[in-house]
């Protein structure tokens, strides 16, 4: 995965915190998303609102790892 989309995930985390848990994504809580958001929210590289939401929709088809961290989120 290339460096934007780590940046995409990290943000997406952050701004799924601000909606509830305070402190900011933990570097294993970006790994274990990296490859669902390539797969199924590439298109959202760089917008955390929409990369949020995408992981959301998809929830039933993230690996278990990215789904736990969505879940923790508030997602």
């Amino acid at each position: 995965m290339n460096k934007s989309l780590l940046l995409a995930v990290a943000l997406l985390t952050a701004g799924a915190a601000s909606a509830g848990a305070q402190s900011g994504p933990s570097p294993q809580d970006q790994m274990a998303c990296r490859s669902d958001a390539g797969k199924f929210c590439a298109e959202h590289v760089g917008k955390p609102p929409q990369m949020n939401a995408c992981l959301r929709e998809n929830k039933t088809k993230l690996s278990d790892s990215c789904r736990k961290v969505v879940e923790s989120r508030g997602g």
